[in-house]
């Protein structure tokens, strides 16, 4: 691999061998982030970079699209068996196009949506006061009863739906630890006249495998998700919908023409192996594993006292008060891990009192290590290691042997280039 690049772009090449490197000798505990398969790759660098599409099968603007029809066929198809969706787009460049695109589809300027406060776990595309889509839409926030325990206030969240009359109530996470209560939203859904979705960005691997619940089952009417994370795909997004040809069609019209031009018809190839991926018997078994590694991680952390915001998990991720408990900050926290060769990135928790850039938490999870097959023994110990570096962040002789027994540990568990 690379050997083009290579003779042709040694700058780059020196780039790409350098994260090669990275990722082989680190463990990656980012919760967003994960491995692909080689299949994966080998679709993202196809030779279908080369082809406009501009359009949906069978309705195509330009003409050549006999193959490229039937990529997004089988991407669509498999994706619709994976969670269970009459209507799925895979076009969608990234999460958050796919949330824009949705939000586009269903809503007029001024129109308002209450998702979550991203203090509280939430998404940028949620409604943080940073982006470009508080200047069309007006979003209200619903948060934790209880950081200690993870507990949305679900009255609170009725109340805020009755004064504010919704478009859209919208669920889902970028670092809230817990399963939410599915039904919960749709009662309050219907009893204001809104459309409810759910951002399954972060889980979307975990209800295809069949190890957390499936909102869907709940009467969700929309699904937005990456197509990486858990999922195990290439970097993208995908809008699904439960059964309503309305808003799938309003859905489609607003992802293309209305935000994006052609597809990346590499992606989507790369999208409809990994999908394939997902269907296979492993997956499931991946998916579970998922889970107890983190339920693993979560005991190491609660033995040596340092704070969980939520009290633990109920899925993949972990969110750590560093600060509160340890005196560290969360960028201090991410830094000096770093260097023993652990990734996981800094992040507020609720109510923080720092700033963003240097919050006092950290988030990390399981996706990325149970792919090179931590059970939760070796998990368990990747929580000892942290905790040991973060209390012992100025000896440097212990880093030294921390990072060396990271690579040990990478060496026995390297990343998997085939998932059977």
């Amino acid at each position: 691999m690379y050997d083009h690049i290579k003779k042709q772009d040694k700058q780059v090449y020196k780039a790409l061998m350098g994260e090669e490197v990275r990722e082989a000798e680190g463990l990656e505990l980012i919760p967003s982030e994960n491995y692909v398969s080689l299949a994966v790759r080998e679709a993202n660098a196809s030779i279908l970079t080369n082809k406009y599409s501009e359009g949906y099968p069978g309705r195509r603007y330009y003409g050549g699209q006999e193959y490229t029809d039937q990529v997004e066929n089988l991407a669509r198809d498999r994706a619709k068996k994976l969670f269970g969706a009459k209507y799925v787009n895979v076009q969608p460049l990234g999460g958050a196009n796919a949330n824009i695109a949705m939000y586009m589809a269903l809503l007029q300027p001024g129109d308002t949506i209450l998702g979550m406060d991203l203090s509280h776990g939430g998404h940028l595309t949620h409604g943080h006061p940073v982006t470009y889509l508080t200047k069309i839409f007006k979003f209200a926030r619903y948060k934790m009863k209880d950081a200690n325990t993870g507990e949305i206030d679900y009255e609170e969240m009725r109340q805020v739906a009755v004064m504010e009359r919704p478009k859209i109530i919208l669920a889902g996470f970028s670092a809230y630890p817990r399963e939410l209560d599915y039904a919960k939203f749709v009662d309050i859904a219907r009893e204001v006249g809104a459309i409810a979705v759910m951002d399954i960005a972060h889980i979307a691997g975990l209800i295809a495998g069949k190890a957390v619940k499936n909102s869907f089952d709940y009467g969700f009417d929309i699904m937005t998700t990456t197509t990486h994370k858990t999922l195990r795909g290439p970097r993208g997004g995908m809008i699904l919908v439960r059964e309503s040809e309305e808003l799938a069609k309003k859905i489609d019209k607003a992802v293309f023409p209305g935000l994006q031009g052609g597809p990346h018809m590499n992606n989507v190839a790369a999208k409809a192996i990994a999908f394939g991926e997902a269907l296979k018997p492993s997956f499931k078994k991946y998916a579970k594993q998922i889970l107890k590694n983190a339920k693993a991680m979560e005991m190491v952390f609660k033995h040596h006292n340092i704070r969980l915001i939520a009290g633990g998990t109920d899925n993949h991720l972990l969110l750590a008060d560093v600060y509160g408990s340890l005196g560290v900050t969360g960028k201090e926290a991410q830094e000096l891990l770093d260097t023993i060769g652990i990734t996981v990135n800094k992040n507020a928790i609720a109510d923080d009192a720092r700033g963003p850039m240097d919050p006092s938490g950290i988030r990390f999870g399981t996706p990325a290590i149970t792919t090179r097959g931590f059970d939760e023994k070796a998990s368990a110990r990747v929580a000892e290691l942290m905790i040991e570096s973060l209390k012992n962040r100025s000896d440097k002789k212990v880093q030294k042997r921390i990072r060396e027994e990271i690579r040990t540990m990478c060496k026995k568990h390297p990343i998997p280039k085939v998932f059977r």
